[in-house]
């Protein structure tokens, strides 16, 4: 966070601090997502020193033309930045300016004509259940050399994350004093908790994974645990998720995301309600759950082009 001090005039800086700080402390939101926003700003911070010729004051932040503006999301572009990742940062500006003006610190009326790039219409991209369940067999890509603990670790992970639709964060943060008993309390985006049933297998992966570790892990400490003792970082399920891809033939979109997608997406397929799916993914709105009846759709139509003589 102090970064800011770098890139921005002391008065600007310190308004962004500020703005960090109320995001925290206010509105709760995840340490991921106050990241994010510190990241954002840095990145926008870093670009006015370069545009001004200085770092940004706040009075420079309040006489930003749209067209400046405009020029941070094509350097942004011009970096490799995607639509999506435009759109985060624009509204990150957002939140930050509406921040300064309900504060009194600075206004700017230029960012409100300034419109979001036309973000792609995503459809989610699941794995088949087969490869949903291989996927979860993580041991499979194991040595001599691996620890059984280790294996078992990568499995009780894998299965978190089909079996009960988590988040690789949500998975990683998780307490041996979450994980006992039947169901699971998940703190997710915007700290918002949840409930979702921890399912015999997912119970037997994580008990077995208990039983060999190595490590006194505390009730309340992250369950998960790296080689040397420390909280399992995400790129190393990342990197697993990368190897199975090569072991098991599996395409690009196989990622551990990709799980929860595919969680979601059986559920979908084999008649659960659109509700009950909206409420164990922790998603705000039902629109964002709806797009998995798109994946239903789309998987239907190629199954109907596949098999039927005239189609």
């Amino acid at each position: 966070m102090s970064g800011f001090a770098l890139t921005f005039a002391p008065d600007a800086a310190a308004a962004a601090q500020a703005w960090l700080t109320a995001l925290k402390s206010e509105r709760r939101v995840s340490a991921l997502t106050l990241e994010a926003y510190a990241r954002d700003l840095g990145q926008f911070a870093a670009f006015l020193a370069d545009h001004l010729g200085e770092p940004a004051a706040i009075s420079d932040l309040q006489s930003l033309t749209a067209s400046d503006f405009r020029a941070f999301l094509a350097r942004r572009r011009s970096n490799g930045a995607e639509s999506r990742t435009l759109a985060r940062q624009l509204s990150s500006l957002r939140s930050f300016y509406r921040y300064a003006e309900r504060n009194h610190l600075f206004r700017n009326a230029a960012l409100s004509a300034i419109r979001s790039p036309k973000l792609p219409h995503a459809v989610p991209k699941p794995l088949s259940i087969a490869a949903a369940e291989a996927v979860t067999r993580a041991d499979q890509l194991a040595t001599d050399a691996t620890p059984k603990w280790v294996m078992a670790r990568d499995c009780a992970v894998m299965t978190l994350l089909y079996a009960c639709g988590l988040r690789i964060s949500e998975a990683l943060s998780l307490t041996p004093a979450q994980a006992e008993g039947t169901i699971l309390t998940v703190t997710g985006k915007g700290n918002k908790t949840r409930i979702v049933p921890l399912l015999p297998a997912a119970q037997a992966a994580i008990a077995q994974y208990r039983q060999l570790c190595p490590f006194a892990i505390a009730p309340h400490q992250p369950m998960f645990r790296g080689i040397k003792g420390g909280p399992l970082n995400a790129r190393n399920i990342q990197l697993l998720v990368e190897r199975l891809r090569g072991a098991l033939g599996l395409p690009e979109t196989a990622t551990p995301h990709a799980l929860r997608h595919s969680f979601a997406t059986h559920l979908l397929g084999n008649g659960a309600d659109l509700r009950v799916i909206q409420e164990l993914l922790g998603h705000a709105s039902l629109s964002t759950t709806q797009v998995y009846t798109e994946v239903n759709r789309a998987h239907l139509l190629e199954q109907y082009r596949k098999a039927h003589p005239r189609a």
